[in-house]
């Protein structure tokens, strides 16, 4: 392999030959530093400041080289390691856009902001204004405007729904800092923000979605929350005057928090109590603020002379509080979940509702598990039956919308919209293409299984590929081996217990108990419509059995059925499981089904080498459950009936929802498990919360 070829393999040598630009100024900077003496002793201490520093008494007195000598150097030692890390906003637009757009970002954003900060304080300073009077006559030294409109112009790079959420930090941090400390460099951020916000145009926030509102009120609310705890604990000197630390208790700091933090978590979900319980405490701030101006009014500036700071800064957060409340009044329909919401129209289906509309409509090859205990049901105006199960705060959907096909599209951007009301987090587990066609633009999806199929019209085990399925066949003849197919129910007092005994053999050596969702056990083989294939030796003793499906096709008839259970006895007939397999679908073609799906295996896909983050978490949990479940094996034991694959995906709406998503996917496998099985099985897997 040549060097070249190494180097392109290297993700983080790739990277850096991409940012030569952002790379230059940093080492222009550290360079300055050691030049100057910058990096080990204060540089505003040196009698290169006043030559050097920008700001409005150097303009004033017309050093105008001052806006560009500035920018290279730093104004304390302990200042480089934050002034270099804000370099990752320039670095990322860059890498996306080129050097010659970033260096442009950032020097017209240094300048301006040098330049609109100065006009400001110019004008400013001629009012009656003491904060604006002494910035007037600072002097400031730093880079900070132009990397400041570096992370503005990245945020506004980033994909939907992450851009939003990037400008509100972003805006956020830039007129938190200004308000309430205020200092030259604070002005120079708010201005170099607002250019990249007005001449950009990447923060569009025209029609936001249900859960972008909830998002907005949240990130809102930790603000406040953010600002009620620096103003109690830190001195401030903002526009808004000086106050002094309150030098509260921690128990009162902690009471802050507590509530604060609960509402907004409960805004994040969209619960109705926080909603309301977050209105009162607006109202109840709001009024603070207007009878300290009423008392100012009346009694006059001599009732807060000694406090101005303070009163000034209560008011700046009454009215933080007052633009909380009147957003939230404005989008209150987007906090009316509950925490049993009902998801979709009423009355809730039924299992045998359920059951009809696959007898009526048919369904994919993971349908009839929507009939399985564990599972809710909505029902959507279009028609259709959406079956998902409440994990973790998750509304996690098996399969695809049952109902008739042209409703299903419609199911799903219903059941999305519902869900999101009811405060869930959605997402569609093992669904197919157009399930992945019809939600929402901008969601993602991640390949989680590939489902076998069989074609079963004019098969026929001959040829040299069918050799391994072609012996067990004939090695069972000659063992005077059984097939029969069955059903539960129909099956005799012994061979059921045959066959628990069995399953309890398989459980206990696992570790962990049998998984749900997606895989069944003899409880649902019970039902008289999922049929039972047996391999019973001469002995009378059941030496293995599956469980197979119903797969329905459009009025009534089964077009064909998917595997569930697989079942062995230690020490029985060694290859039964090919010839249950091979067996069945003999049987199955001969009754004229047309399909027989050997189910996905979960976490066993192999994905292309540039597939990503979320291809290497996949990969990472097959590694730890594959000793545990056999994941990867069961999928090339299924090779050997040459399928065809149909590809199965999670699909959710980005992920900053995978954690909740991975949470409440653990427990609907394994809704039994406990902490100490996980352990046991040395698996380091997050139990859900808030069913």
């Amino acid at each position: 392999m040549t060097d070249a070829v190494k180097v392109s393999r290297n993700p983080v040598v790739s990277v850096v030959t991409r940012i030569p630009a952002t790379l230059s100024l940093i080492g222009l900077l550290l360079v300055v530093g050691i030049v100057w003496g910058g990096l080990w002793s204060p540089f505003s201490a040196n009698p290169l400041f006043d030559t050097v520093a920008y700001g409005l008494p150097a303009l004033v007195e017309g050093r105008w080289w001052t806006p560009v000598t500035g920018t290279f150097f730093v104004d304390h030692p302990l200042v480089y390691p934050f002034v270099i890390a804000s370099f990752i906003g320039l670095a990322y637009v860059e890498h996306r856009r080129g050097s010659v757009v970033a260096l442009a970002y950032f020097g017209i954003g240094q300048l301006f902001a040098i330049f609109a900060s100065a006009l400001f304080l110019w004008l400013a300073s001629m009012l009656p204004w003491p904060w604006a009077q002494v910035e007037a006559t600072v002097l400031d030294v730093g880079p900070s405007g132009g990397t400041m409109a570096g992370i503005a112009a990245a945020a506004g790079l980033l994909v939907s729904p992450w851009r939003v959420r990037a400008w509100l930090l972003v805006l956020g941090f830039a007129f938190v800092m200004l308000f309430f400390w205020g200092s030259l460099a604070d002005l120079e951020h708010a201005f170099a923000v607002l250019l990249i916000l007005f001449v950009d145009r990447s923060l569009r926030i025209q029609r936001t979605t249900v859960r972008e509102q909830r998002l907005i009120a949240f990130i809102a609310a930790l603000v406040i929350l953010a600002v009620e705890i620096l103003t109690l604990l830190v001195p401030t000197d903002g526009p808004f005057g000086h106050t002094e630390a309150v030098g509260g208790s921690f128990l009162d700091v902690a009471i802050d928090v507590a509530v604060i933090a609960l509402l907004a978590t409960g805004l994040r979900r969209g619960r109705r109590w926080a909603w309301t319980w977050t209105l009162v405490l607006s109202i109840a701030n709001v009024a603070t603020g207007v009878l300290l101006v009423v008392l100012v009014v009346i009694v006059g500036p001599s009732a807060v002379d000694e406090n101005w700071g303070d009163f000034n800064v209560a008011i700046a957060q009454s009215a933080m509080w007052l633009l909380l409340l009147l957003y939230l009044v404005w989008v209150r329909g987007a906090f009316r979940a509950r925490r049993k919401s009902v998801v979709g129209q009423t009355p809730v289906p039924t299992v045998a509702d359920v059951k009809q509309a696959l007898h009526d409509h048919g369904g994919g090859t993971l349908s009839w598990m929507t009939t399985w205990d564990g599972n809710d049901y909505a029902r959507t105006r279009s028609g259709g039956i959406v079956a998902y199960q409440r994990r973790a705060g998750v509304a996690i959907v098996l399969g695809d919308p049952l109902g008739p096909e042209a409703s299903r599209a419609a199911a799903v951007t219903e059941f999305v919209r519902s869900a999101e009301q009811a405060g869930l987090v959605p997402c569609f587990f093992s669904a197919t293409e157009p399930t992945r066609a019809a939600v929402p633009s901008g969601w993602r999806s991640m390949v989680v299984a590939d489902d076998t199929i069989v074609d079963l019209p004019g098969l026929e085990f001959t040829g040299k590929r069918w050799n391994a399925v072609r012996t067990s066949l004939n090695r069972a003849g000659r063992e005077e081996m059984t097939f029969r197919l069955t059903r539960l129910v129909d099956e005799p007092w012994g061979i059921k217990q045959q066959l628990r005994a069995i399953s309890e053999m398989w459980v206990g050596d696992k570790g962990l108990p049998e998984m749900g969702f997606t895989l069944g056990t003899l409880d649902q083989a019970e039902d008289p419509e999922v049929r039972l294939a047996l391999a019973i030796s001469p002995a009378g003793d059941v030496d293995g059995f599956l469980s197979w499906l119903p797969v329905y096709g459009a009025g009534g008839a089964v077009r064909g059925w998917t595997l569930d259970l697989m079942r062995r006895r230690d020490g029985g007939f060694g290859p039964v499981m090919e010839f249950l397999i091979g067996s069945s679908a003999r049987q199955f073609s001969d009754e004229g089904a047309e399909i027989m799906s050997l189910s996905g295996a979960p976490l066993a896909h192999e994905y292309p080498p540039d597939a990503g983050a979320i291809a290497r978490l996949s990969d990472w949990l097959a590694g730890m459950l594959e000793p545990v479940y056999g994941f990867q094996s069961l999928h090339r034991f299924k090779s050997k009936f040459h399928p065809r694959y149909e590809t199965m995906y999670l699909l959710f709406r980005d992920e900053s929802d995978l954690t909740r998503i991975g949470a409440g996917l653990t427990r609907a496998f394994l809704p039994d498990a406990t902490l100490r099985q996980f352990a046991g099985a040395g698996l380091e897997l997050v139990r859900g919360s808030g069913d």
